[in-house]
């Protein structure tokens, strides 16, 4: 789960770490109001979306008078704002945060992240701060400085500290950077952070260690222990069909391409995705919809996957389990009737793949119940190669 910048400052605040003064506006007025209780003489507006590259996409302006606040935030509040992370759609500025200027001597990358590879949180750190932290590593790898952190211990005072000295911060700010570091690792363990980034971390000409941006994602799995982060989702940022998938108890991420595929298991969806991929498809979608499938969930997973005319193809790719095959095939046709109630069949060719528990007589109810354009497949190799034709087929005649 993501929010917004100004929420996450925040959070950082109430954990004692430094951050500027500034006021969330929802709109113009809102804005100049913020600006006018700021005691600064320069105000930064800035525009609130879950996607980074803001600056260089116009979303950051720096106002130094009322009238300027004003202009700033007339122009960004409504306006669609195209970053890499928001794919060429972009997403639309509902919100600003007004923010007091900071007189910047120096800025740094500083974030937690997980480590899948050794299980432990690791605390990295850069000089290039203000960069893309990705072009970072690709580019100049041994600017990166890591810590890894022992669970049992926790981020150590000798850590932060060489981290301090390898980033070379300025000898007056050694310590407020220490400080800094362990006040951000309180807040990653303490609310189930999956990322916690500072980018830029700034030192001041004031010696002043600041949190100039901050984007704090959290794990979805572990919010039931957090109802205050779960407040502060904001719904109008995320993938209405990933929210309407999250709702039914589905794990839905879009992908992007044309190819959707449903299947039962995350390690299962990932190779489907890989494998669509192989043979040239883009995949729409990933989708596990769990091993506890109903024929009513499968109908929404089908719903949910064709809404928007996204998918031009479906790959069902089940090795039933717990989730048994009859009672996909009896979802597969609950969806054909819901979807298609004039007889029609699927408006998109369907190929199913199924294996596994009651596998002979979920392949007699598809047998039984013929649904145009629906195909079965003996392999998960078959199935993903003739779903990928069946699209690329479709596209030429459209």
């Amino acid at each position: 789960m993501n929010i917004h910048e100004y929420q996450s400052k925040q959070i950082l605040r109430e954990f004692g770490v430094n951050v500027p003064n500034g006021r969330p506006a929802l709109n113009v007025e809102e804005a100049v109001e913020a600006a006018k209780s700021l005691s600064s003489k320069v105000c930064v507006v800035k525009a609130q979306i879950h996607a980074g590259g803001r600056g260089k996409a116009g979303g950051v302006k720096i106002a130094k008078t009322l009238d300027e606040v004003k202009q700033y935030a007339t122009e960004l509040l409504g306006k669609i704002l195209v970053t890499k992370q928001t794919g060429p759609d972009g997403k639309k500025v509902n919100r600003l945060l007004i923010e007091e200027g900071s007189n910047i001597e120096k800025e740094y990358y500083l974030g937690f992240v997980i480590d899948r590879v050794t299980g432990k949180v690791v605390m990295m750190g850069s000089q290039e701060g203000g960069m893309e932290i990705e072009k970072v590593a690709a580019e100049m790898p041994e600017k990166i400085f890591k810590e890894y952190i022992d669970p049992a211990i926790g981020l150590a005072s000798f850590q932060a500290n060489r981290m301090a000295y390898n980033l070379h911060f300025k000898p007056e700010a050694i310590r407020k950077a220490q400080a800094f570091m362990m006040g951000l690792y309180k807040v990653f363990i303490a609310k189930d952070c999956s990322i916690a980034e500072i980018n830029p971390l700034v030192v001041t000409k004031e010696n002043d260690v600041v949190a100039l941006d901050a984007k704090l994602n959290f794990d979805d799995s572990a919010l039931f222990r957090h109802p205050d982060i779960e407040a502060l989702r904001d719904e109008t940022e995320e993938d209405p069909k990933e929210l309407w998938a999250s709702r039914e108890g589905l794990n839905y991420v879009n992908l992007g391409g044309d190819v959707a595929c449903m299947v039962n298991g995350a390690g299962l969806a990932m190779a489907t995705v890989d494998i669509i991929k192989y043979y040239g498809g883009e995949p729409a979608n990933f989708l596990d919809v769990g091993g506890d499938s109903t024929p009513e969930k499968i109908a929404t997973a089908f719903q949910i996957m064709l809404e928007g005319g996204q998918a031009k193809g479906i790959f069902v790719n089940i090795f039933g389990g717990i989730n048994k095959c009859d009672l996909v095939a009896e979802g597969i046709v609950k969806a054909a009737e819901i979807i298609a109630k004039d007889g029609a069949g699927m408006p998109v060719p369907v190929v199913v793949r199924l294996e596994g528990t009651n596998v002979d007589r979920g392949r007699q109810i598809l047998k039984d119940t013929p649904i145009k354009n629906v195909i079965m497949a003996p392999t998960m190799e078959g199935g993903a190669e003739q779903i990928v034709k069946l699209v690329e087929e479709a596209k030429k005649n459209a």
